[in-house]
């Protein structure tokens, strides 16, 4: 037996049904930084610091998701 259950709602409304935190004022503080940074000109050394700040732990953080990635999708090494 199959049963289908289609729920109509929007994605704020989906957030507080499964209790998710409100992260909007975190979205709106990134898109403000954003935006002075295109407003100030995006220059190789900002770009290198943004896109550290995005991971952590540096080219070990990007290699722990690759290979996460890899095993999830089953192309990693066995």
């Amino acid at each position: 037996m199959k049963i289908s259950v289609d729920v109509d709602c929007t994605p704020e409304e989906a957030r507080r049904f499964m209790g998710l935190p409100d992260l909007s004022s975190v979205h709106d503080v990134y898109l403000e930084k954003m935006r002075r940074t295109i407003e100030d000109g995006i220059t190789p050394d900002t770009l290198t610091s943004m896109v550290q700040s995005w991971a952590p732990m540096g080219e070990a953080g990007m290699g722990m998701w690759r290979q996460l990635f890899e095993q999830m999708s089953g192309t990693g090494k066995k």
